[in-house]
């Protein structure tokens, strides 16, 4: 096949940095910090705010908000409830602030689909958003996002990323629906009595605010089963906080945003992202993505969902199905249920069929190993694309030496169960330069695109940066081994 290298490269680059809160565990040190900044004087306080800000107040948006909100996480730390100055604030605020390199490590894994605006786009080009894991400190992932065009022969064209990177702002009064938010309770196994008399004086929709105070006038009320209702209540927050809102800038430009970790299921990372373009049937467009979420300890899949690349709304995936890594969404209901890739035994391919979005109780088997380079392990590149053929189904085999190569399949339009094609040979496998990185002999995809005549790849290279692909569809699907 004639796959075409387009000699892209995209890099991580440890210029792009946000700022983070800089956490200590211990509020004796907290006290310890907000002591000596309090017993400056106010021209002390003022110099050293300025050689901050000097310092700082270019590398980021909102420094000054950013300060100001860490300074009300730490005031409940400070010796007296005299009046402090904004300059003491403001400098309290940056001894509690720290920068992350978010891509400082790594740039890989990315995910590429049409952006949702293609006003004054040349006719036979289109405009994409490509998502990417940037890994920076400590191994954690976010995901960002980078913007390009594809002109009439498929040239690929990057848009230059600014430097400057903002987190998106937690929407602080964000609903949960009442019955998806007990079904998924249900779910966990966490019912009962507890559970009942919170959920029964909650609003059909409610707030993380409106639960944490039901709960807290719950455990009050039965204080005999404090012990036993406790950890029913943490568990119950800890669900919310994993089902969250998230509201970007609009003034921002679309390389500046980063979706950072936030809830308890991610703190150490967001990975994987896999976007899809997904059409309702009422011709409504929805990007959803299924992505790993990693606590340090447990990988859960989870579901993140946006119509403008602003709004974002992050959910768990919930069902006896929802294991290991790997899920893809089809990007339209099929036969009337949505349906999914996945891959929970860690090395076969399943497909799996619901009513909602969220919760997945049955799989079927549609893919094993089958060739010497996919004999450890196969796995999708990404969600189904849909041709006049069938789906085409990108796909990743690990064989000798952990070495990853992608392949592809295609499945019935119809039911995709049936698996009707495959490339008995590997269609992209790492060369001379793409085989050297954090982890050595790998190509990989989250999600790739098919523009005029041609399937469009954005791969990363041994999981360091990312690059891109071409190949004619038509070559793809007669080079398939038939079934």
């Amino acid at each position: 096949m004639d796959v075409k290298r387009t000699g892209i490269v995209l890099r991580p680059n440890n210029s792009r940095v946000i700022i983070r809160p800089f956490e200590l565990s211990s509020p004796s040190r907290i006290e310890k910090i907000t002591s000596r900044i309090a017993a400056l004087s106010e021209t002390e306080v003022e110099q050293n705010l300025e050689k901050v800000m000097s310092e700082f107040r270019e590398r980021h948006q909102r420094t000054r908000e950013f300060f100001l909100h860490r300074f009300e996480h730490v005031r409940k730390h400070l010796l007296t409830d005299l009046p402090v100055s904004e300059s003491r604030k403001l400098l309290i605020g940056a001894y509690f602030t720290q920068e992350y390199a978010l891509e400082s490590a790594a740039l890989f894994n990315p995910s590429m689909v049409w952006h949702p605006d293609q006003s004054g786009v040349p006719e036979g080009s289109k405009r994409f958003i490509l998502s990417m894991r940037a890994t920076g400190e400590g191994h954690i992932s976010s995901i960002t996002f980078r913007t390009g065009l594809i002109d009439s022969h498929s040239g690929i064209h990057m848009d230059q990323p600014t430097r400057l990177v903002q987190a998106p702002e937690l929407l602080p009064n964000a609903l949960y629906e009442k019955i998806l938010f007990h079904r998924k309770l249900t779910e966990l196994g966490i019912n009962g009595a507890l559970t009942e008399q919170v959920m029964s004086t909650l609003p059909d929709h409610f707030t993380l605010e409106e639960l944490e105070r039901n709960l807290n006038n719950a455990l009050k009320s039965n204080r005999t089963r404090q012990r036993e209702f406790e950890p029913i209540a943490q568990t119950m927050i800890l669900l919310a906080r994993a089902n969250y809102e998230i509201m970007f800038d609009p003034m921002l430009d679309v390389s500046e945003r980063i979706i950072f970790p936030w809830s308890p299921t991610e703190t150490n990372g967001i990975e994987d992202a896999r976007f899809v373009q997904f059409t309702h049937s009422d011709g409504r467009v929805t990007y959803y993505a299924t992505y790993t979420a990693y606590d340090g300890r447990v990988t859960l899949p989870q579901m993140l969902e946006t119509e403008d690349f602003l709004h974002f709304k992050i959910s768990t995936l919930n069902g006896p199905e929802v294991r290991n890594k790997g899920f893809a969404l089809f990007p339209r209901m099929v036969n009337g249920q949505y349906a999914m890739l996945s891959r929970q035994d860690n090395e076969n391919i399943f497909l799996m069929y619901s009513d909602q979005p969220h919760f997945w109780y049955v799989k079927e088997l549609i893919a094993r190993p089958t060739y010497p380079w996919e004999f450890i392990q196969l796995g999708n590149c990404g969600s189904p694309i849909e041709t006049e053929a069938g789906w085409l189904v990108l796909t990743h085999g690990v064989g000798p030496m952990r070495k990853y190569a992608m392949g592809a399949f295609l499945l019935d339009l119809n039911d995709p169960s049936k698996l009707i094609g495959r490339l008995d040979k590997p269609l992209l496998e790492p060369n001379a330069n793409e085989r050297e990185g954090y982890v050595p002999n790998v190509v990989y995809s989250c999600g790739a695109v098919i523009h005029g005549q041609d399937l469009v790849i954005p791969y990363a290279m041994s999981d360091y940066a990312s690059t891109f692909a071409t190949v004619p569809l038509d070559e793809v699907l007669s080079s398939m081994t038939r079934f």
